[in-house]
């Protein structure tokens, strides 16, 4: 560290490094941030090309002004958060609620947002696109399934199953819809006293 600059730990009050998470003025300036110096550069230099001593002084004057203005600004900054806090808490806002509301207004403003417009009016393009494409996809593997129980080789395995099915079930297509007795004997009733 150059031993002319100041440490940032000497420049600031002790007592502003003394933190209270719990404090009401938790985020908000401290009075004493006010008092922090501002380094207005009055160590001479040589004078800059091409300004002469009057501009110079001109300059520095202005840069002072500029510095109090923002000392100034700091002041006021800090009293209307103070008392923005003071209303909150007498209106029993809870930082939930600020977060709940800045949270709404941010998606709010991602909806009204034109790249969202776009994003979600691209989305609804692929969905009908997606939709159409499966609605085709469809329709084409109906007609394909439809051609193909038209070809022969289908009326042949078609023929086939039938025959199977006729040699299983038998009786049925002979008018008779009674199935076969597991016994044997067709014209005793199956027993009802069945030991389940």
């Amino acid at each position: 560290m150059c031993p002319s600059m100041p440490s940032i730990f000497s420049l600031v009050d002790p007592h502003f490094l003394d933190i209270n998470l719990n404090s009401p003025n938790k985020g908000l300036l401290s009075d004493t941030m006010t008092d922090v110096p501002v380094d207005t550069g009055t160590a001479r230099t040589s004078i800059p090309e091409g300004l002469t001593e009057a501009e110079e002084e001109e300059l520095r004057s202005e840069l002072t002004k500029v510095e109090e203005e923002i000392v100034t600004l700091r002041q006021v900054l800090a009293a209307k958060e103070r008392h923005c806090g003071e209303l909150k808490r007498k209106l029993g806002l809870t930082p939930l609620d600020g977060l709940k509301q800045n949270l709404s207004k941010s998606w709010h403003d991602v909806q009204v947002s034109n790249a969202y417009k776009k994003t979600q009016e691209t989305l609804s393009q692929a969905g009908q696109k997606t939709s159409a494409a499966l609605s085709n996809v469809g329709s084409a593997i109906s007609r394909k399934l439809g051609d193909m129980r038209n070809s022969a080789t289908f009326k042949s395995f078609e023929d086939r199953v039938g025959t199977i099915k006729s040699k299983v079930v038998g009786g049925r297509e002979n008018g008779s819809d009674n199935l076969p007795s597991p016994t044997g004997d067709s014209d005793k009733p199956l027993q009802d006293h069945a030991p389940f």
